[in-house]
């Protein structure tokens, strides 16, 4: 059990996200970031999976073949985009939906945080494309919220923060009009 390493780091993550969120232009939404974290289901399982280079989930996951703690955790925190799966009437089938824009710009956050409390010193601005595409995320999410991440996390690894942030917060203040 690695209680006090897990609550440091589900702690620095969440406080870079909602550094993050600031320069994005959804401050507020920032603050309330991750809580769910800090509650029992998944702060305990957190620490006893506790790793240091990847989500806890994951060990909990190779362990069982699901996570609880992730279960619990994409269920109350709308910037996960399995949090956007609903029942189409049609096609009577759970598909994706898209994500609205606030969701969608915390969920870059999340990812570009994550990827600097996970490499430490070894991040670069590349790192959460990276993770991205060798991953299987983009076919599970809608394909407008993968196309508009995916474009952001170029221009992350190819223009830097400061340029992608402030792209980020046109973009989002262009769809409230």
């Amino acid at each position: 059990m690695h209680f006090f390493k897990h609550l440091s780091t589900i702690t620095k993550h969440r406080h870079k996200v909602i550094a993050h969120c600031f320069r994005c232009g959804i401050g507020w939404q920032g603050l309330f970031h991750d809580l769910s974290k800090y509650m029992p289901a998944e702060l305990l399982t957190g620490a006893k999976y506790y790793q240091g280079n990847r989500s806890p989930n994951e060990k909990e996951r190779e362990l069982f073949g699901y996570s609880t703690a992730w279960m619990h955790h994409k269920g109350r925190n709308r910037h996960h985009f399995e949090y956007w799966v609903d029942l189409n009437p049609k096609t009577r089938q759970y598909e994706p939906v898209p994500m609205p824009m606030r969701f969608l710009v915390e969920m870059f956050c999340d990812r570009v945080a994550a990827s600097k409390i996970y490499k430490g010193t070894a991040y670069t601005d590349e790192d959460a494309l990276l993770y991205f595409t060798k991953g299987n995320a983009a076919k599970k999410m809608h394909a407008q919220t993968a196309e508009k991440l995916e474009s952001w996390l170029r221009m992350l690894a190819e223009q830097g923060e400061e340029t992608t942030f402030a792209h980020i917060r046109l973009e989002l203040k262009e769809s409230k009009k």
